[in-house]
């Protein structure tokens, strides 16, 4: 490491401390999946507006992603992540304590604005304290071990608390966590900000991008129930492609511009995030996919649903160090597309599934293997994604690769709730007998999902370029 400047000595400590606020924001995601029909009763949801817990999040905190990581590089990343987390967690307890449907998605609204300002701030502040190297690939390893694992904790955790304690405690853990990050924060995260480049507002580009990205994912949020090819859908995809057009114009115009779009030219970072938008829908559709199928195909209470996905995420803590030290050695370029491989892989096997399948010979496998694609793509992606990124855009770096994973999610649980309920619709209308018609939607479902991980694969391997990524290779015995 260059003697240029002092590693801060507190460096480690502070990537716990951050690591942990993004687990919280990655658990969120997917804490309420299984804890949906206990909400539903107690308030009273309507069949249509229970979707909207999981989309109010889904909505801000894939929207605000990009302009929270800016905003991290121009106005200090401690500074944002504080009031991030501030606001997650104050919105937390508000989920908790609510009493109607109004004032849950509200929160839940606001909970993942705050999730949008965390996530990259953190991701920034992990950046801009490990030097470029050996030392922050083991840091971002330990970051994408992190978040590769927590949507699968999260299924997990929803299923025990749900069971144990009442729903409100999936939202209310995050409380006392929340209180102790910013507690350690205080002494253990040094504020950094962007230092040497012009300052400037640029709101016309920051409303078009924001609302451009929030359309897009409250479009393909309800899509399935809509209709993909509903007037409403379509009408509101169009407005989000012509926000998104015009923020590339503006940006192009504009004298001091949110994003520089020369920032898309260095070639590894913009394939990092076509890779992680693909990985993104893959993953999150695979979770969706299964946490239905095992409670409404194989009828698994709450709890042992949340159960079933402790080996996945198991796997993927096990095998961390492995895909860190991998990727140190090797280059992140083949440690990723083994990863991705690996993700398809479980995904072939969820093809078989049966509406009476066992878990040991029918599940388990699966459950296994993407509990090593995990951390092997996320680890290798999130370096990927910041490689050679200079440090005044290490905010920006770090909100783009959080959205293309965000929206790669959601398209990507739409499309597969498209595929598996059409399927399930017109099989019932012929009188097949439901469970079966929803193990065989879940199979085609599968198919698509596993075509999705091929193309990430060769996304991978014909678009990463491993000359502009430092490998740290002199110091990869060290780096586990």
């Amino acid at each position: 490491m260059s003697a240029v400047e002092a590693p801060d000595p507190r460096r480690w400590k502070a990537l716990g401390v951050v690591c942990l606020a993004f687990f919280m924001t990655v658990l969120d995601v997917s804490i309420v999946n299984v804890a949906l029909p206990s909400i539903g009763r107690d308030l009273k949801f309507s069949s249509d507006d229970l979707q909207w817990v999981i989309t109010a999040y889904a909505i801000t905190f894939g929207g605000f992603l990009l302009l929270g990581g800016r905003a991290a590089d121009l106005l200090g990343r401690r500074r944002i992540f504080v009031i991030g987390m501030i606001l997650f967690t104050a919105a937390s307890l508000a989920c908790g304590l609510s009493s109607s449907e109004g004032v849950l998605i509200a929160a839940r609204a606001i909970q993942g604005f705050g999730a949008a300002l965390v996530s990259p701030a953190a991701l920034s502040i992990v950046s801009t304290t490990f030097t470029e190297g050996a030392e922050r690939n083991k840091a971002l390893g330990i970051w994408g071990a992190v978040g590769g694992s927590g949507a699968a904790v999260g299924v997990l955790a929803g299923g025990i608390l749900t069971r144990y304690f009442g729903w409100e405690w999936i939202f209310f853990v995050n409380v006392p966590v929340g209180i102790i990050v910013l507690i350690l924060q205080r002494r253990l995260v040094r504020e950094s900000k962007a230092e040497g480049i012009e300052r400037g507002a640029d709101p016309l580009g920051a409303i078009a991008i924001t609302a451009g990205l929030a359309l897009l994912v409250y479009a393909i949020s309800n899509a399935p129930t809509q209709g993909w090819t509903s007037t409403r859908t379509i009408v509101l995809l169009l407005a989000s492609v012509v926000l998104l057009v015009g923020f590339v114009v503006i940006e192009s115009v504009v004298r001091v511009p949110l994003v520089r779009l020369s920032f898309f030219r260095h070639q590894t970072v913009s394939a990092a995030n076509i890779v992680g938008f693909l990985l993104g829908a893959t993953l999150f559709s695979n979770f969706f996919l299964l946490t239905l199928y095992v409670q409404q195909v194989l009828g698994y209470s709450a709890l042992r649903a949340g159960l079933t996905f402790l080996f996945t995420a198991g796997t993927a803590v096990v095998v961390a160090a492995a895909a860190q030290a991998m990727t140190t050695k090797l280059g992140p370029k083949p440690v990723m597309a083994i990863g991705l491989a690996l993700l398809g892989a479980g995904a072939l096997v969820y093809t078989q599934l049966g509406s009476d399948s066992s878990f040991l010979s029918s599940l388990l496998p699966g459950y296994v293997l993407v509990g090593i694609g995990i951390p092997m793509a996320f680890i290798p992606i999130s370096i990927a994604a910041l490689a050679g990124v200079e440090p005044h855009e290490a905010g920006l770096a770090s909100g783009l690769i959080n959205t293309s994973q965000q929206i790669g999610g959601a398209i990507g649980v739409a499309v597969a709730s498209t595929i598996l309920f059409t399927h399930f619709n017109d099989a019932v209308k012929t009188g097949t007998a439901p469970p079966v018609a929803l193990t065989d939607g879940v199979n085609i479902a599968f198919w698509v999902i596993a075509g999705v991980a091929l193309v990430a694969v060769i996304a991978a391997l014909t678009l990463v370029r491993s000359d502009e990524i430092p490998a740290g290779a002199e110091a990869a015995a060290g780096a586990v």
